[in-house]
């Protein structure tokens, strides 16, 4: 596996992360999910730049060294931890605007340039863990489709969890039975959210039923024994803790109305940034996630569209509530740019939907927002979908890591991988969990290169 990158793919990189830059230096928007609710603060001057900074630092460090590079080298696939995290930090960092997009250009630059030329390196070694490390797509390509199930599971307990499974395996079973061309992860996946949905809406529809009834019976109770119970407890006190209530909803409704109407003023900026990512993402060498670089990396597009939309499920909520709170967008919008551009026939197509896709997101905002308030199920549904996505895959990539490093060295390999992986584990997980399997690849192929260079090993083919 390597990086071949195109002349328009590294165009395109650095002209990204060049204006994700300008973008973070001007708390419009970043790319961690976790650094977005202290923007405010730091907007409002609260924050000083260089705490700011090191905040940023800190939460994101772990993923761009951890994740993002391990797969990016793995699948050959560019992905957002590598390039939006770094631009990020170096934007927050910057006191001037104008010398932000110059140090996001730079790491965009550093990226294409240089891991294309760590993976040739690699590839010239004794033992290729980067082919080695194609082993991974297997296990979540198969494994990632059951993610509705576990969050069924989460959500709404035991015996829908385990209907959700036994139906999503038969399904799985009925297309590679009768629909050899059909992907089986794909109808896996399919047949999971519907009936995650379903549950999902059948939940918020009983509990509206069940609001409604307590609304009519306490309309129904007699008036006056109200007033009475009201008298006898300090009047006064209640009307102001009501007072006090209803004042406190109406300033967090100014503050998120605020924030709103301040990222659409900023709609261009959004809008180019949905252009770059919309070509970006265009050229398939440039994926949103874990799963989708492997199966980008496969050439299966239609598979990595879908994966994506249902991921976007996860996340729309979080994006929202955290864009309107802190008055930041995310660096690549609702995420939903990922499928519609992976399908479109061209870069022009796709940068003009990017655009588009962007200023839409940004104006619906407030809405989606006052909708996510009102639906506690699928609110909670969508909290289920991202925690069981994270969890499929971790199980997935440790699969993965653990037949990279048995391609590697048989037994040996995967001694050195899974041992890696518990030793992360007991030591506080230095390395985040999802990514300890693919750093433990590749300190594994380093290892057993240097070993065939001392002769205490002999390579065997990875194919």
């Amino acid at each position: 596996m390597s990086l071949h990158l195109t002349p328009l793919v590294i165009i395109f990189t650095i002209l990204a992360t060049a204006f994700a830059a300008l973008l973070s230096q001007m708390a419009l928007a970043v790319f961690n999910d976790g650094v977005r609710p202290f923007l405010l603060d730091f907007y409002r001057g609260e924050l000083a730049r260089p705490q700011m900074t090191a905040i940023a630092f800190g939460l994101s460090a772990g993923f761009i060294f951890g994740l993002g590079v391990p797969v990016a080298f793995s699948s050959g696939v560019l992905n957002p931890w590598v390039l939006f995290l770094p631009s990020d930090i170096l934007g927050i960092l910057s006191p001037r605007k104008w010398i932000a997009p110059i140090l996001g250009a730079a790491w965009g630059a550093v990226v294409v340039f240089g891991l294309s030329a760590a993976t040739t390196a690699a590839n010239s070694l004794p033992v290729n863990f980067l082919t080695a490390m194609q082993q991974m797509s297997t296990p979540i390509l198969y494994l990632f489709s059951f993610f509705p199930a576990v969050a069924v599971t989460m959500q709404f307990g035991r015996l829908r969890g385990i209907i959700t499974f036994v139906v999503s395996i038969f399904v799985m079973l009925f297309t590679m039975k009768w629909l050899p061309s059909v992907f089986p992860g794909a109808t896996t996946m399919a047949i999971g959210v519907i009936l995650l949905v379903a549950f999902a809406v059948a939940e918020e529809l009983t509990r509206a039923r069940s609001e409604r009834q307590k609304a009519q019976a306490v309309q129904v109770a007699p008036a006056d024994a109200g007033s009475e119970s009201a008298e006898e407890d300090d009047p006064p006190a209640a009307a102001n803790a009501v007072a006090g209530a209803a004042d406190a909803d109406d300033e967090t409704s100014s503050i998120f109305a605020a924030n709103a109407a301040r990222l659409r003023r900023h709609a261009p900026y959004f809008m180019i940034m949905g252009l770059l990512l919309g070509v970006l993402v265009n050229t398939h060498m440039f994926a949103g996630g874990e799963a989708t670089s492997y199966i980008i990396a496969k050439g299966q597009f239609a598979n990595a569209a879908q994966i994506d939309f249902y991921r976007a499920l996860g996340f729309i909520p979080l994006i929202v509530t955290t864009a309107v709170a802190s008055g930041a967008f995310q660096i690549v919008g609702f995420t939903l740019i990922y499928p519609v551009a992976y399908l479109l026939p061209n870069p022009i197509l796709a940068a003009i939907a990017g655009a588009l896709l962007f200023g839409i997101e940004v104006f619906i905002l407030s809405y989606i927002a006052k909708g996510i308030a009102a639906l506690h199920t699928i609110r909670d549904a969508s909290d289920n979908i991202r925690n069981a996505i994270n969890l499929t895959l971790e199980v997935a990539i440790l699969f993965g890591s653990l037949a990279a490093g048995n391609a590697m060295a048989s037994g040996l390999g995967i001694a050195i991988v899974g041992g890696l992986y518990a030793l992360n584990e007991v030591l506080g997980r230095p390395v985040v969990r999802m990514a300890a399997g693919p750093v433990g690849v590749i300190i594994a192929g380093v290892a057993l290169n240097l070993l065939a260079y001392a002769h205490l090993f002999t390579p065997i083919p990875i194919k």
